[in-house]
């Protein structure tokens, strides 16, 4: 049987992992919020109304993806761009191919943070890996000029932090909403994630601390975990 993810990828490795998963999704959640196409998440109102209930559908949703069969795998991502496409349909314009490809890359730079912060530095083979199966997703979700190789993605996500991403009501207004939705405590541990997984123009967009009080608390249970 053929699998869109091989058996024996590192990717399935992180993403079987709860932990990360979590610190993943808790970085995406402050790019998001920082992005300038930020608005399309309010169009449908699911996410600022239901941001931990948005967060288990988009995990699983990966999760189908990774460790489905190929055909099973590329059933999902079809379904996920006839979503979008219903959307931006309902709204009346397209959201930017820029927007998707952000998303794309922000999944590709969590993968690989949140997985060196928890558990190990990768290698150069294991970060091109985890480049290729995302980029994939990105060819079949029909993402356009995506980049060809890790070292063309990483000078794209340089140049896209610069010039797609500014604080705005709206990003007012979905932090109020995980403050909401998580509670002070859940909220705080989110901050502190994302202190230590954005980068460093985005901390300074937000702005927030550049490490996190939280680091030596990430350390030790990254040890005894």
């Amino acid at each position: 049987m053929e699998y869109f993810v091989k058996t024996d990828s590192v990717v399935r490795k992180i993403w079987s992992d709860a932990d990360c998963i979590l610190f993943i999704f808790g970085a995406c959640a402050g790019e998001f919020a920082l992005h300038k196409s930020v608005d399309w998440l309010f169009f449908t109102g699911k996410l600022p109304n239901d941001p931990i209930g948005r967060l288990f559908s988009t995990v699983a949703y990966a999760q189908k993806i990774i460790f489905e069969e190929k055909a099973k795998a590329e059933q999902t991502l079809s379904m996920m761009k006839n979503i979008h496409v219903n959307v931006e349909n309902s709204r009346g314009f397209t959201i930017p191919n820029w927007a998707y490809q952000d998303v794309l890359y922000m999944l590709i730079e969590y993968t690989i943070s949140a997985t060196e912060l928890l558990n190990h530095t990768l290698s150069m083979a294991e970060k091109e890996e985890i480049f290729e199966v995302f980029r994939r997703v990105g060819d079949k979700m029909g993402i356009r000029e995506l980049p060809e190789n890790f070292e063309e993605w990483k000078n794209l996500r340089a140049q896209n932090l610069k010039t797609n991403y500014s604080r705005s009501n709206f990003s007012d207004q979905l932090f109020l909403a995980y403050r909401k939705n998580l509670g002070i405590v859940r909220n705080f541990i989110m901050l502190e994630v994302q202190k230590e997984l954005l980068p460093i123009e985005l901390k300074e967009i937000k702005p927030m601390e550049s490490h996190s009080i939280f680091k030596p608390a990430i350390i030790f249970y990254a040890q005894i975990r």
